[in-house]
């Protein structure tokens, strides 16, 4: 067999490329959507930790991608190869509407072979707290950078071109089998690596009408996919749903989250601020934030060292937003958010030689911890802005007792808190 292609036959390099793309892309399609499954199965509210899933969803993730990224090169590689070499004309040409067809679909696959992994390798490069490629490269992209936003975005074009995957592959499929079954002709039967004798196809020129057909169709497609991560109802059902530990469409920025309620004691007032989290999941740190916290600071700044005050924080723990895991964070193993709706600070202020310290204890679930936050206070006149920063076991709350392997979930969590408050009078 030649490795060459000729008017009427593929060559052994070509037919290797089509049946090696077809494994990789399959067993990737199957391998995702068992991982998506398992997936959606952990970010549900009544998981339960349990470690042998959550070990499971990231062993299938980092397949799925591996084999991903094998799957980009090997059709790159084969587009490369087949724009080096005459194609085999078709063996029916008169029949206008199905060449037009055939054509096409072909071209689309081709955009299908490299869109597909090249999109969902962006967004893993965009995520964090991935399960990771096995090549020894891929983790990260040049021009890529850790963006939600991008991840977003990434992970609703990669839904929607294996979308498009699965139906020009749907459509090749159907086309081989009239081939066989209908004409019961040649067509397939050239694909194969025993071809025997093969009839010469009627002499013709490939036209590049259904190259532009192909090219419209990916503008279409991809243009749906770019409304589609721009709709927020519609992004968690149609992104590349990754489990925590192996979330890659979370938040790495957690932003600045107003308190929705003011403080209704002590004497300052609570503007503005932020409380957020940052857990490590699979080396990467993951961040997020409390939209709703209530603080009752009272607060007067001694000339030395000494006793300052006192705060309370009353947290909502419903409103925390913890990127695609959000709901897994409310569940029973987790935050046990509808057993235990809110978290509570309570402290002494303390100024040091240097800088300022609040130190109590943290409740949260049904466990209360001795904490302290050591913080920076500006102050001028009757405003003041504080920002903090200290660390916890999440063990020592209960939380994730279903994942004992730091490697996976970290133990620490690392609380931020940031605020500008006003002096009442």
């Amino acid at each position: 067999m030649s490795a060459q292609n000729t008017t009427s036959s593929y060559g052994s390099v070509t037919k290797s490329f089509h049946w090696l793309t077809a494994l990789l892309l399959i067993s990737a399609f199957l391998l995702g959507l068992n991982a998506t499954d398992l997936a959606h199965e952990i970010q549900s509210p009544g998981f339960d930790g349990s470690a042998e899933t959550l070990s499971r969803a990231v062993l299938l993730f980092s397949i799925h991608k591996t084999v991903g990224v094998a799957a980009f090169f090997t059709g790159l590689a084969r587009i490369i190869w087949a724009l080096s070499q005459p194609k085999p004309g078709l063996l029916h040409p008169e029949n206008k509407p199905e060449a037009l067809a055939a054509e096409v679909v072909h071209w689309v696959l081709y955009g299908a072979m490299v869109a597909t992994p090249l999109t969902g390798w962006i967004h893993h490069a965009a995520s964090t707290g991935f399960a990771p490629i096995w090549w020894p490269f891929g983790q990260e992209l040049p021009f890529v950078a850790k963006s939600e936003a991008t991840a977003g975005l990434f992970g609703a074009l990669h839904w929607i071109s294996t979308k498009a995957l699965l139906v020009t592959v749907g459509l090749h499929v159907a086309g081989a089998l009239k081939h066989v079954v209908i004409d019961r002709d040649a067509t397939l039967r050239r694909m194969l690596p025993k071809s025997g004798d093969l009839p010469t196809p009627p002499a013709q020129k490939h036209s590049p009408v259904p190259a532009f057909v192909a090219a419209a169709i990916w503008v279409a497609v991809l243009s749906a996919g770019v409304m589609m991560a721009q709709d927020p109802h519609d992004h968690g059902s149609h992104s590349h749903a990754e489990a925590s530990p192996a979330a890659t469409q979370t938040s790495q920025d957690a932003g600045s989250a107003e308190t929705s309620q003011q403080a209704s004691a002590g004497n300052w007032v609570v503007q503005e601020g932020n409380l957020g989290l940052t857990i490590q999941q699979m080396g990467s740190g993951v961040s997020g934030s409390f939209a709703n916290w209530q603080a009752e600071i009272t607060f007067d700044n001694p000339d030395a060292p000494g006793p300052a005050g006192k705060v309370a924080v009353e947290i909502d723990i419903t409103s925390l937003t913890l990127g695609t895991v959000t709901d897994q964070a409310m569940g029973a193993d987790y935050f046990d958010a509808t057993t235990y709706p809110t978290a509570r600070f309570d402290a002494e202020l303390e100024k040091l030689a240097t800088g300022y310290q609040a130190v109590g204890t943290l409740t949260i679930r049904d466990k209360t911890v001795p904490l302290t936050l050591p913080f920076t206070l500006s102050l001028d006149g009757d405003r003041a802005e504080m920002s903090g920063q200290t660390s916890v076991n999440r063990l020592d709350f209960d939380i994730g007792k279903g994942t004992q392997e730091e490697g996976t979930l970290g133990f620490t969590v690392v609380l931020d808190v940031a605020l500008t408050a006003q002096q009442s009078r």
